[in-house]
Order: structure tokens, then sequence, then C-alpha cells
């Protein structure tokens, strides 16, 4: 019945069939646990749950699920970051953990499951971190800095404050005092409004000898996450001031760059003695400053280091105070020059007898320092009547000089210097040259005929070109002239010296206009000159889809195409289809802008990699089709019920549970090849499990794992065969465990699967309650009485119910018994008790209808069922929900008992049995709910040596 391909290691051993079931799948079900590393947790209440972790530990968050396919798994958060950017990402595994957690990281967070079925799963939690920072006190006496109303009388405010979550509880101290709200009528202690509670002040009101004394001042949280009180202390004398300092230094400080510049802050008074820091205006202090106490130095400064720099002096008395100096670094840069022609006259030319002005611009640092001085050949020149050297205004063009050449005359033509320079030395002069002559003309632009339109291909380097004539040469603009958008160096415009635009790395998006123009800078304040350029950027065509992969089976069609998305040029396109290296066929489009290729009939030789290349003249685009009969891999089922067993001390058995990926897309799988090796070992050992038939979409299929030996972990690895050969595999870790409840601290039951969740029925009863579906129930079942459908409405969804026909007589009983449950060892932090939710949906229709009762039966109290729930009575043709909250002391079982009625249309349902750790909604609870209050439980069924399942279809 299975073909071994190699002996199995000892102590494991196949199982003896496949158990195959009908198509099956589950939607995403969610819970969010914790290390138990946190201090403090409020488990499900009404609205949130609360996780409490004191800042500098570890938060571990665990997102537990349930659903088939196995659903995927994400943590996001509403604030801050459980990471450093946690805000633009998401954490994708089952375990979110935040070593040394800051205050910061505190908030809600949220794992979402989903797997394709029905709605994602959500579950929150909100994480409160706890902190008490040192507290700090702080004398005032001026009404002002103790933003209080105005007192006449000589007034001390002590004011403390401490960061803190929790709110911080606060108390006072004079020496060894406790001081209290009126114990003392010469002190007030009070917690002003406008502080929110975060600040306590102490009034000494018209101080008296006594009151100078040392002062604690104790912050509390009263010991939550064992954080303990923290006291500062401050000696309050009739010297107590607040600070004053001097700075030993001018303002401004103006130096040259390379030099070294010393800030010298001393304090003046204040008790006790102030602290000194130094502080920069705009931002940190440059990291090659030396600090030693008030004495700040910074070695070779540079232009980067100028700034406002401020000495700041504290010591919890009054306002802290403040001086502050600028220190300016001395530079000149960006000369440049223009010539403007006469502005009385339209013509853009110097002519002889008409007027002509030179301008000369430089940046100066500190701009008061800056002289120029003018030259003509070489010798210096002074302002006449005919040559006018003036400053222009420092609002309109800052750091600018002009010469006006009233009248120009032949003598004047030559070669003009302007030099600028800073009064205090120590940085070079700049010295800019213009050169008038008859052949100084003004500029003009044109663009070689072979430059436009310019036609490159992605990923080059180009140049555009604009020719610019005329003396002297100005500096050249280049902009976009089709769109509002940058230039390729991310500027709107870029200069260019030569007229030549570089472009390095060209890409598609760069195709377009360009403006080249003349500026005024270094040639004629003139009306621009300007030209266009326009480049052509060419692309290979971009395709779709650039890889996919087809699973099909032998004998069967496929068709793959590929579409053009993009291409420049768009004409003289071609196309060619290739299996490997051989050419399947070749074409050329017209309008289309898409290529098919078909198998007709898919064989061992037509499996393979397919591309299909489109080609412009700047180069090819590919599609790539990987055609395969590969399998997929199947899917593991992690939420089976009970999944392992033990029939004898030293060894335990597993039941492996999957369902197979998209069955029908390849050729009809033969076997499994399931391999299994223990944990940390490197050899796999393999059987082939043959299957019978075609397996359906969403069908689960159970294999018996047993004799493996406890307490050992194994991988197992599962492999579709079909006739094309292996598919993907899938490898998952089954470990060894105590028999527990694979839903984690939830029990469900719908009574779909054949052991109706290891419910049993009660040997002491007169009758036994029937697994049923509208679907499958007798033809000729008792009308106007039991339900039309399950729960959820499916008339193929099962339900349990007690048939009350004949043979049935009044008051007789069926008793339905559920597993055990047993409890979890008790949260050392939390509240002894916690609550769980049970809750079932009834159906009771019919004119006959008896009682259905729940009880609850504790572990080592046989004899004694606690009546849980009760109701009696028609309810109607629907189904009604049950509520109540249990809190077992103990493992226990809960008991389903239904008692006939005086007739036959009294068939009662019962359907949906969950258990869920938390309360139940107190909205959602019925008036007849509870009875009793029991202890905290968690629920794992206790299930004793079960058989090996055997093979059904």
């Amino acid at each position: 019945m299975h073909t071994l391909t190699s002996v199995l290691p000892a102590g494991v051993c196949r199982g003896p069939r496949l158990l195959r079931s009908r198509p099956w799948g589950s939607p995403p079900t969610v819970r969010i646990v914790h290390s138990g590393l946190a201090c403090n947790i409020e488990e499900e209440r009404y609205s949130e749950r609360v996780y409490t972790i004191r800042e500098g530990e570890t938060l571990e968050l665990t997102c537990l699920v349930t659903g088939h396919p196995r659903p995927q798994i994400r943590w996001t958060k509403t604030a801050g970051s459980a990471s450093d950017r946690f805000q633009d990402s998401s954490v994708f595994n089952e375990t979110l953990r935040i070593s040394n957690i800051q205050r910061h990281q505190g908030g809600r967070y949220y794992c979402k499951a989903e797997n394709g079925l029905g709605s994602p799963a959500i579950k929150s939690i909100r994480v409160d971190v706890y902190y008490l920072d040192d507290p700090i006190v702080t004398v005032h006496q001026s009404i002002g800095e103790a933003k209080e109303q105005f007192y006449y009388e000589r007034t001390v405010f002590l004011r403390c404050v401490a960061n803190s979550n929790p709110p911080v509880r606060y108390s006072w101290r004079r020496g060894q005092e406790v001081l209290l709200q009126g114990s003392d009528k010469g002190v007030e202690i009070y917690e002003p409004f406008f502080t929110q509670g975060e600040t306590k002040i102490l009034k000494l009101k018209n101080l008296r000898p006594q009151d100078y004394a040392n002062y604690s001042c104790i912050a509390s949280v009263r010991n939550v996450c064992s954080i303990p009180d923290k006291m500062v202390s401050f000696r309050l004398s009739n010297k107590t001031a607040s600070p004053s300092i001097k700075l030993l230094v001018d303002d401004p400080i103006v130096v040259n760059p390379g030099e070294a510049i010393t800030l010298v802050c001393v304090t003046t008074g204040g008790e006790p003695a102030p602290s000194l820091t130094w502080v920069r205006s705009a931002g940190i202090l440059p990291e090659k400053t030396v600090l030693n106490g008030g004495t700040l130095t910074i070695p070779a400064i540079t232009s980067e280091d100028a700034g406002t720099y401020s000495c700041i002096a504290n010591n919890n008395v009054g306002n802290p105070a403040k001086k502050s100096t600028n220190i300016i670094v001395r530079a000149l840069k960006k000369g440049r020059f223009w010539i403007t022609p006469d502005p009385y006259h339209k013509d853009d030319n110097i002519q002889i007898g008409r007027e002509v002005k030179i301008s000369c611009q430089v940046e100066a640092i500190p701009s008061e320092e800056l002289m120029f001085s003018w030259f003509k050949n070489g010798r210096p020149l002074r302002s006449s009547e005919r040559m006018v050297i003036t400053q222009t205004d420092p609002d309109v063009s800052p750091g600018t000089t002009n010469l006006d050449i009233i009248d120009l005359k032949f003598t004047d033509f030559g070669t003009y210097t302007c030099v600028a320079s800073l009064k205090g030395g120590g940085i070079s002069d700049i010295s800019i040259d213009v050169n008038i002559s008859s052949s100084t003309v003004p500029p003009n632009l044109t663009v070689p005929q072979e430059k436009s339109p310019l036609v490159t291909r992605e990923g080059d380097t180009i140049e555009l070109q604009c020719q610019v004539t005329g003396k002297p040469k100005p500096i050249i603009l280049w902009s976009r002239a089709d769109k509002e958008v940058a230039m390729p160096d991310g500027a709107m415009q870029t200069e260019s010296y030569d007229g030549i635009l570089r472009i390095v790395n060209v890409s598609r998006e760069m195709t377009g206009t360009y403006r080249c123009q003349t500026s005024q800078y270094n040639g004629f304040n003139v009306k621009p000159r300007e030209a266009l350029v326009q480049l052509i950027v060419q692309y290979p065509p971009a395709v779709e889809p650039t890889f996919l992969e087809i699973r099909q089976g032998q004998g069967r069609s496929i068709t793959m195409s590929c579409r053009v998305l993009r291409a420049y040029p768009t004409r003289v396109l071609t196309y060619e289809w290739r299996l490997g290296s051989k050419l399947l066929r070749t074409g050329q489009f017209d309008v289309q802008d898409s290529t098919e290729y078909t198998v007709s009939s898919l064989s061992r030789d037509s499996y393979g990699i397919y591309n299909c290349n489109i080609i412009n003249e700047a180069g090819a685009g590919r599609c790539s089709f990987l055609v395969t009969g590969k399998a997929y891999a199947p899917e593991f089922y992690y939420d089976t019920y009970n999944p392992l067993w033990q029939n004898r001390p030293r060894v335990y058995s597993y039941s492996l549970q999957w369902t197979q990926m998209n069955p029908d897309a390849v050729d009809r799988i033969l076997a499994y090849r399931l391999g299994i090796r223990q944990a940390g070992q490197q050899r796999w050992w393999e059987q082939e499990i043959t299957v019978n038939g075609n397996i359906q979409k969403g069908e689960l299929i159970t294999y018996n794992l047993t004799e493996l030996i406890k307490p050992e972990a194994y991988e197992v690895r599962l492999t579709p065969i079909t006739r094309f050969g292996e598919g993907d595999s899938t490898i998952r870790v089954i470990k060894y465990s105590a028999p527990v409840n694979p839903h984690l601290r939830e029990f469900h039951c719908g009574f779909e699967d054949g052991n109706i969740c290891l419910f049993t029925q009660d040997d002491t009863d007169n009758f036994d309650w029937t697994k049923q579906s509208t679907a499958t129930r007798d033809t000729k079942y008792t009308p106007n009485t039991g339900p039309n459908a399950d729960r959820t409405g499916s008339k193929e969804g099962f339900y349990m119910y007690i048939e009350t026909s004949r043979p049935r007589l009044e008051g007789e009983k069926a008793r339905l018994v559920s597993p055990v449950f047993s409890v979890a060892p008790k949260n050392p932090y939390g509240a002894t008790n916690t609550a769980y939710c049970f809750s079932f949906y009834y159906h009771m229709y019919g004119q006959h209808i008896g009682s259905l009762n729940v009880y609850l039966r504790l572990k080592g109290q046989t004899a004694i069922e606690n009546p849980l729930w009760s109701s009696s009575g028609n309810k109607g043709q629907h189904w009604n929900q049950a509520r109540v909250n249990i809190n077992p002391p103990t493992s226990f079982q809960l008991i389903f008992e239904g008692i006939r009625g005086p007739g036959i249309e009294g068939d009662i349902a019962i359907d949906d049995v969950s258990i869920v750790e938390g309360e139940c909604m107190k909205s959602d609870q019925p008036a007849n709910s509870a009875v009793g209050t029991l202890a905290h439980i968690r629920l794992i069924p206790v299930i004793i040596l079960m058989s090996v399942l055997s093979h059904q279809r």
C-alpha cells in the first residue's frame, strides 16, 4: 500500500493509512500572548488589554493564530515605534521583541492575520511603559517664576518636578520632619492646576529662621513595577540666590578662518554654585570644540562654525542666567561683473560718446568691512567727473560697486580691474578684470544644426551645446523649457561657463526641450539671449510580465502573452519567441501592443523557459515564462485538534495534516514523499505515501506518525509527486509536549469532525445526543421542531440534537460530556482569578420542548455537578446564543443535558461551543447566565491515550 524508498529510523513508524476528509478551509483567528515579563497585566478588560512593563525591560509579544491556509502575520502600531522606523514598516513575524523598551514606545500594538478567507483577524494590546525620572527641586522668589498670585511678604516657593508614568506622588521633609498640609502655619503644600499634577510646590510664607534648612522632595509611584522612590535635597539659606554670569569676550567677535577662538564665561553670583553650559543657536557645538568649565575653545575656526554661542548658568534657583555672543568668520566669495550700455539708448552695443557702466559684485562677511578699489591698466583709478565710482545701496544689491564712464572716448579703452578686500585683512582679495574695447560686444546664442534635436539612448552620457559669441562671454543658464521641473542636478537652473550642459546616465524622463540663455553675470546687462535644444532619449521596450511561472499538466494547452508597456521609438518593433536557444517564431508589430504564443499540447519536451524578446533601436525587453509540470507545495494544517497522543510510555504519535495547493493545476498527484529527521540531525529518512484518486482543492489529508521518541522534536518534509516528477516541498517542525489544546487558551467546536471534538455520551443517561446536518437527516423527520440548518445557516453543517420521537418518554435525559480542561499556573503578577467566557448556540423549537441544562463538573468531584445554565420551553424557530462567565479552580468538564418534554415536537439542538479566556462582554450576558464563581483556568483538553485514526475516504 505504501512504497518505502529507504529504511525508517528506529522509533519512527509510518501510519497505517492515509485519511482524507471533505474540502475544508478556515478563516484566521488571532490572539496576543506575552512573555510574562510584564509587571502587571489586565487581561481582556471591556475596552482593551493592557500590558504594563518597566522602562528598560524587554517587551515580547507573540501573535498566535489559527486558520488554514496558514495566515500571514503583521504587527503594526498606532504611534511611537517598535523599532527606529516602525512607523514606516511592519514586523512580519509572530513575535514582536523590543529590547530596552523606552517610554515613547508605549502605545497600542496590533496583530493582523489574514489568509484570504473571510475578513482579516485583528487583535490589539496596549503597552504601558512605567518609569520614574530623578526629581528636580527649583527655588523661586519672584511671582512670575512661581506663576502664582502676588504675595507682598517675603515668600519662597520650592517646586519639585519628576517625569513619571503612572503619575507621581510627592512628599516633603524639612530635615527629618515630614511636612504635611496644615502641620505648620508657615508652610503650604499644593499641586497647582496648571501643572496637571506633575509638580508639587512647597510654599514658605514670610520666611522665618527655622525655614532655613535642608529640604527633601521624595517622588514615588508606589513601587509599581518595583520602581523605587527617588529623593532630591536642597539646602535653603539666607545666601540662596539665583545665578549671574559675565562673558569676558566682545560681541560680536570677528575672526579670520583658521584662527583659534576662546570664549570665557564666569559666574558673578549664585548660591549654590551654578553649573555652566555652552549651547549654539544653530544646533550642536562643533565636534572639535574643547570645553573646560566655562571656557569654550574652537581651534581652526571655519565659516561653518559661525553663529551665536550662549553660556547658560543654572543652580535651580530662579531662572537660569544666559549671555550670548555672535562669532563672525570673515569671507570673500563669488566675484562677478556685468557691463551696462547707455540706458538712454536702445542700442545694446558700446559706442563712443555714450555712457557705459561696469558693475562688480562679491559676497562679503562681514559686509561692513568690504572695500573696493578700481584700476585701469594696472593704475589706481579715482572717482572724477567722467569716471564716477559709486557703491550700490547694500539693501538693493549688497556687495556691489559701479564705475560709470561718461562720454566714452577711445582713450578710455583698456582693462578695468576692481579689487574687493576686507578691512580686517587676513582674507585674500578678489580681483575682477573687465576689458572695454571696440571688440566688446553683446552676446549671441546659436545651436549647431547637428545638436538639435539630439538623439541618445537611456544610460548614455550626452552634451547639450549652445554656442555663445560676443566679448566677454557670459555665464549660460540652462533650464527646462517644456515643463516646470528640476534639471538633472536637482536645481531649477544650471550654470555653464562654456555653454555646454553635460548629463550623465540619461533617463527617459529627461526627454524634452531645454532652454539656454545668457545671464548678466560676466557679460552684458541686456535682455537675455536664448536658444532651445531638443533632447530625445531612446529606450528599449518595457514589457510585462517580466517573469511568470506557469504550471500545467501534460496534454493540456497554455497561451503566453507578452505586452509592450512603453518604448521609444515605438516604430520598427519586432519580436521573437524562443524555448531555450531554439527559435520558435518571429514577427513585427503593426498596431497591436502584444504578442502571444500557444502550446496546444504540453509534453516533456515542451517544458522549460520561454523567452519573448521585443526589440527596437535602443535594445530589447524580455518576457520570461517558466513552464513546468511541478506540483505546488502542500500546506500543513497547524490547527489539528489534539494532534499528539501517547500509547506507550516512551513514544508518542502525531496526526500530520495538510491540504494541497492548486491540485488541479498539474497532473494528478500520485504520491507524497515524506521525509523525517530528528531536529539537529542531517540525514533525512524518507518514504512514499500512495494517493488514490484525485485530490480536491481544500481537501484535508491526514497521516499518522507513530513511534516517535519522547521528548524529541522532528522536522517533517512533504513533497508531492506527479508523473512530471517531484513538486515543491514544504517543511514543518513537530514538537513533543503534554497533550494540549492547540487552540491556545481557546476551545471552539462546531461538531464538524468525526470525533465531535472529543465530546462523549454519558453512560448514565437514558438516550444519546445525535450528530446531524439538515442535508443528511432522515426524510421522515418530525415537522414543526428542530433546526432547518446549522448555526451558520448551512444545510451541510453539523450540530448535535436530541431526537424526542418514540420510544422516548417524558423526562428522559440525554447527556453530552466535554473533554477535560486543565488549569494553567496562576499569573504571579496579575489578579488571583481570571474569568473565561463559555458560550454556545441552542435551538429550542416545538410545542413539546422540555429543558436544556448545562453543568460544570470539577476534577475530584465526579459526583458533584454545579448548575451553570438552564432554559425550558419553546424559544422559536431560530438559534439563540448563551454566554456564561466561569472561573474553575481546577480541571473541569462541561455537561449538556437535554430533557424530553411531553411530546414528539420537542427536539433540542446545540452548536458552536466555545471557551475563550476573558470575561464575556456585559452587553451579551443573559440574565440567567452564571451560577457560582470559579477560579482562573487555562483551557487545555486532557486527552488520555488516543488510538491511531483509521483510514477512511
